[in-house]
């Protein structure tokens, strides 16, 4: 590879320079499979530390080193339910709507909100309380649906929090916002953040991975993991459920392990001269990327191969739990990852977009996931991981006490309600057997304790030793946060004293 000299700035140099640099950014900010993924250690162990950008951490532990002050939680499982869940048939029981059956929603509630497209023109907004039978659970005493009835009985384990809001109303800016913090796409991901700001506990695996279930219901991009404009290396990194769990791991047809080191070592001496010529951070993110890859041909491998799993233990996640890219078998592959120190691990479970054909549908998406969400935490609990592993539990909004379209027994639908949901959380510090804020009869407005996404990713933060106010990024002349500019706060009342 001819080097380009800079001493000497002709037109043509400078032409040359900004082309080169323009296609390695590109390629920086685009790739995917193991261009998302590299350790810091990995430039200490290879002497290239020294280089690196002062944005970044050369001691592979983040650039907050050991966090703003003592975590409570080492890592984090995001059990994202995409396509939002619908509260009021799930885990927030509004008993008093049966008497309401086919009333219309009284404007004294609906307060003249926002409302999506597909109910906009409707007539009338009949209400259609839930058709699932509820049930109190544990010593708690937490309400649950007969969809959750594993999840109902680890009520004693759980935080439940009924007042979670958000202003986006349709799904892609609003599970981009509780992604990212922002519905503008581009910003880095809760899982980016924690990788740049913390750093790895394991030199041979991503700090933060991405498990997609079954590819049905809406489309999910990229950028719903990616860095934003943190260095590429702390976006997440997808894991396949065919083939190569991670796109390219294995070597081509005659390329054994050795000629792929000497590759390594040659495409490496050549990176690293380029780097010192145009000084561009991402020419050392490539190198750390490809020995992230070289040592994840061997730890891969090994992470998903379930074999040595006993069969009492799978079965706990349900009879599909042996097949790749089914919940049960994300969630087996969370906790082995968080054994094995991966920071951050995201599944996305789709398709409960329940605009019409809402009891059969829900039914069978709770079916998939009430199981597996129950086995991890105990798994986790079991195996004392726990107390330091923070699990999510949840979608990006709402849904209607009102029907959208017909009142039919099996055809009825809800619409998007931005304005008040219920998610869940496990371990990492927190209180356990609790509810947290309330909504109104209808399940339409918060009555108590309103918790933003704002809040929630304060919360967090916090919960692994991060001050969401402090851990800033300059980015374009400001100080970016995850949590925003805006009134963010730790909800307090969910943290274990």
């Amino acid at each position: 590879m001819p080097s380009i000299a800079l001493d000497n700035r002709s037109p043509q140099s400078w032409r040359d320079w900004w082309s080169l640099q323009t296609r390695r950014q590109f390629l920086g900010r685009t790739a995917q499979g193991l261009g998302g993924i590299a350790l810091a250690s990995l430039l200490q162990e290879s002497g290239l530390a020294s280089s690196r950008p002062a944005t970044d951490d050369p001691s592979g532990q983040g650039v907050l080193g050991g966090g703003h002050f003592p975590a409570r939680a080492k890592r984090v499982i995001w059990l994202f339910m995409a396509g939002a869940p619908s509260q009021i048939d799930t885990f927030d029981y509004k008993p008093e709507m049966d008497k309401w059956f086919d009333q219309d929603l009284p404007e004294s509630v609906r307060q003249g909100q926002r409302l999506t497209t597909m109910t906009a023109s409707q007539p009338r907004f009949p209400i259609a309380p839930s058709m699932f039978k509820f049930q109190q659970f544990g010593q708690s005493g937490r309400w649950a649906s007969e969809l959750f009835p594993h999840v109902g009985s680890m009520s004693d384990d759980l935080a439940f929090v009924h007042s979670m809001w958000t202003e986006a109303i349709n799904h892609d800016p609003a599970i981009t916002y509780i992604q990212t913090g922002s519905q503008i796409p581009g910003k880095p991901t809760v899982g980016a953040w924690l990788s740049y700001g913390l750093g790895s506990m394991n030199r041979s695996l991503p700090d933060f991975v991405v498990l997609n279930c079954a590819p049905r219901g809406q489309a999910l991009y990229s950028r719903l993991w990616g860095s934003g404009f943190l260095p590429s290396k702390h976006a997440g990194v997808a894991f396949g459920s065919q083939g190569d769990p991670v796109l390219y791991l294995s070597n081509p047809n005659g390329v054994d392990r050795d000629t792929r080191r000497l590759m390594l070592d040659r495409v490496q001496a050549m990176n690293q001269r380029i780097h010192e010529e145009l000084g561009d951070p991402e020419t050392q993110t490539r190198i750390a990327q490809f020995e992230m890859a070289f040592r994840m041909q061997a730890s891969v491998p090994e992470l998903v191969d379930i074999a040595d799993e006993p069969e009492h233990v799978v079965s706990q996640y349900g009879k599909e739990a042996r097949t790749p890219g089914t919940f049960g078998y994300n969630c087996l592959l969370a906790r082995r990852m968080m054994e094995r120190g991966v920071r951050f691990v995201q599944i996305f479970h789709r398709d409960w977009d329940h605009h019409g054909g809402l009891p059969d549908k829900i039914r069978s998406q709770a079916g998939e996931a009430d199981q597996p969400a129950w086995a991890l935490v105990q798994d986790l609990k079991r195996r004392g991981l726990l107390d330091d592993t923070l699990v999510v539990w949840g979608g990006e909004f709402g849904r209607t006490i009102y029907s959208q379209g017909t009142l039919q027994r099996n055809m009825y639908g809800r619409d998007h309600h931005p304005k008040c949901f219920t998610m869940w959380l496990a371990g990492g510090g927190l209180q356990s057997g609790i509810s947290y804020g309330k909504t109104d009869a209808f399940s339409y407005n918060i009555v108590e304790n309103p918790v933003h996404i704002r809040d929630l990713h304060a919360t967090i933060l916090h919960q692994l030793g991060i001050d969401h106010a402090r851990f800033t990024v300059k980015h374009r002349g400001l100080d970016e946060r995850l949590t925003g500019v805006q009134t963010a706060n730790v909800v307090r009342d969910l943290l274990r004293s």
